[in-house]
């Protein structure tokens, strides 16, 4: 009898042991499923994810920063004589330069500024955020630096804006009051 007993026994552990060893098999499963679904998850969107550190923005001379950010324009060196005439009249190339009169901020003289925070959050203070709009309001507007530079000569601005005339001013000499008065300065902007 003991035998039978001993033999019940022995089965009951394997039995005990067979059913841990699947369960603990099953928990390995569930484990690597969810690492592999966690691999092959794709990734949140933006809207529902914090938003990823920027990697850090180019620092230094505005217009060595400008470019650097050609080749992502699809743009060679060739026009970059034209920006340069452009942003030295409109700006000198200065991160803080506004127009009081027209509310234009910034290397590329956006109206409103603000405009420029679709390149970045730090569009007030960071040369290659303005940067980066400038450039781009440019290739979407005129196609070139030169072809922004060549609107610039003619019409005494490069910026056109949906309810012309704004607010007359050295951005805006045909605008109501007429051309800018002579050797009015605009904080950051030569008199033209």
């Amino acid at each position: 009898m003991w035998a039978t007993r001993f033999r019940a026994q022995r089965a009951a552990e394997r039995a005990a042991q067979r059913a841990a060893e699947r369960a603990a098999d099953r928990r390995a499963a569930r484990r690597a499923a969810a690492r592999a679904a966690a691999v092959a998850a794709p990734a949140p969107s933006p809207s529902s994810q914090a938003p990823a550190p920027a990697a850090p923005a180019p620092s230094g001379d505005p217009q060595k920063i400008a470019e650097a950010m050609l080749g992502s324009y699809g743009w060679s060196s060739s026009e970059f004589g034209c920006l340069v005439s452009l942003w030295n009249l409109e700006s000198g190339w200065h991160v803080y330069a506004s127009n009081p009169s027209s509310g234009a901020y910034g290397i590329p003289q956006a109206l409103p500024g603000s405009k420029m925070a679709s390149a970045g959050p730090d569009w007030q203070s960071n040369a290659a955020t303005q940067i980066r709009w400038g450039l781009g309001y440019i290739k979407s507007l005129y196609g070139s630096r030169c072809g922004a530079w060549s609107h610039e000569q003619s019409s005494g601005w490069y910026q056109p804006h949906s309810s012309w005339p704004l607010r007359p001013g050295p951005c805006h000499p045909d605008g109501p009051a007429g051309p800018p008065r002579q050797g009015h300065r605009v904080s950051g902007r030569r008199p033209r």
